[in-house]
C-alpha cells in the first residue's frame, strides 16, 4: 500500500529509496491556469519537495520538504519556514481549514521512537501545534466547512480505512469498511459529500459518500488508477491526479501521470495536463486557490549527482 511504502514519519524517505543509485530528484512546482489552461513554472531545485497548499489569504504556496513546512511566494520566492514549534517531521498530507485560521499537519513525533505520522492542528500563521490522533499512522486529507471534524486515512484493522474524528480530539469514527484501500477523504465545500479515492473495484477509482458513511458511489469508471480528488471552492469540479498504467493500491514516486478534471454533476472528466514524471508529491492535498481559477502541483525529474 501506499503508506507502507513511504514509511511512517516521513514519506520522504520512502520516496528516496525509489530514486535510483546516482541519481537526484529535481522538483519543479508549478501554477495551473483554469482560464488559459497554460501551467506556468515558478520554482526549479535540486532537492526534493512535495504537496503544495494553496494559502487562505491567496498570497503564498505551502510545501512540505525534509520534514519541515514552507512558504513559497506565488513567483517562487522564498517567504520562509513556518513555526511548528517542536513538529518538524511533516509529511505531505497537510492543509488548511476552511476559515482559513488552522493548518492541519500529519507529522512523526519529536521523538524518533514515538511513532508514525500523527495529526495535529496549529495556528495558520504558526505556532504550538496541539496533538488531535492518539494512534498512528493516521493521515490527514480534510475538514468539514463547519470546521468540526477532520477526515483521514488510517490502518486500524489490517486494512486501511477512511475515519473522521472532533478536531478537538476523541474517539475515532470509522466511515469505510471495505477490503482494500480507501484514501485521500476530502470533503465537499458544500458537506454534503466526502469524496476519497478506493480500490474496492479492483482498480483505484474517485467515490463519493455522504459525511456519516452511507451510499458510497463511484465517480471515475476507467482503466487508469486514479488518486485523491481535491474539489474546487465552487464545489463544480475536482482535480484528479492519474496514473497511466494501473499502480493497483500503490501511489508511488516516479511515474507517468497527468492532472484531470472530473465534473462533479455529470462526472465526466478530461485531460488538464501532459503526462508528466510525478506521482506521490504531485498534488497529494487541496491545491486550489480562494477564487477556484487557479491550482498548485508539482513534477519531477531525475538528474545524474
Amino acid at each position: 500500500m501506499r503508506k507502507l511504502l513511504l514509511g511512517f514519519w516521513l514519506l520522504s524517505q520512502g520516496v528516496l529509496a525509489q530514486v535510483p543509485e546516482g541519481k537526484q530528484v529535481v522538483s519543479s512546482l508549478y501554477i495551473y491556469d483554469m482560464k488559459s489552461g497554460n501551467s506556468e513554472l515558478i520554482l526549479k531545485e535540486n532537492r526534493h519537495f512535495e504537496a503544495p497548499n494553496w494559502s487562505p489569504d491567496g498570497n503564498f504556496l505551502l510545501i512540505n520538504s525534509s520534514g519541515k513546512l514552507e512558504k513559497i511566494g506565488l513567483k517562487g520566492e522564498k517567504i520562509g519556514i513556518l513555526n511548528t514549534g517542536t513538529v518538524q517531521r511533516a509529511n505531505n498530507d497537510h492543509g488548511y481549514s476552511f476559515d482559513g485560521k488552522t493548518l492541519f499537519i500529519s507529522s512523526g513525533k519529536p521523538d524518533p521512537n514515538g511513532g508514525g505520522s500523527y495529526i495535529y492542528k496549529v495556528n495558520a500563521t504558526g505556532g504550538t501545534p496541539k496533538l488531535i490522533t492518539p494512534l498512528s499512522p493516521s493521515y490527514w486529507h480534510g475538514l468539514s466547512p463547519d470546521g468540526r471534524y477532520i477526515v483521514y486515512c488510517a490502518p486500524r484493522n489490517g486494512n486501511y480505512d477512511v475515519y473522521k474524528m472532533d478536531t478537538n480530539g476523541g474517539d475515532e469514527i470509522r466511515l469505510t469498511e471495505e477490503e482494500g484501500l480507501d484514501d485521500g477523504p476530502e470533503y465537499s465545500p458544500d458537506g454534503k459529500y466526502i469524496y476519497f479515492n478506493s480500490y474496492r473495484s479492483g482498480i483505484m477509482q474517485i467515490w463519493r459518500m455522504k459525511p456519516d458513511g452511507r451510499e458510497a458511489e463511484q465517480m471515475t469508471f476507467d482503466k487508469h488508477s486514479n488518486w485523491f480528488a481535491h474539489i474546487s471552492p465552487n464545489n463544480d469540479v475536482a482535480t484528479v491526479i492519474t496514473y497511466i498504467e494501473d499502480q493497483e493500491q500503490a501511489h508511488p514516486f516516479g511515474r507517468q501521470v497527468k492532472l484531470r478534471l472530473l465534473d462533479l454533476k455529470t462526472k465526466e472528466i478530461k485531460d488538464l495536463t501532459e503526462e508528466f514524471y510525478g506521482g506521490q508529491g504531485t498534488i497529494n492535498v487541496p491545491s486550489w486557490n480562494p477564487e477556484g481559477t487557479k491550482f498548485a502541483y508539482v513534477r519531477y525529474e531525475l538528474k545524474d549527482e
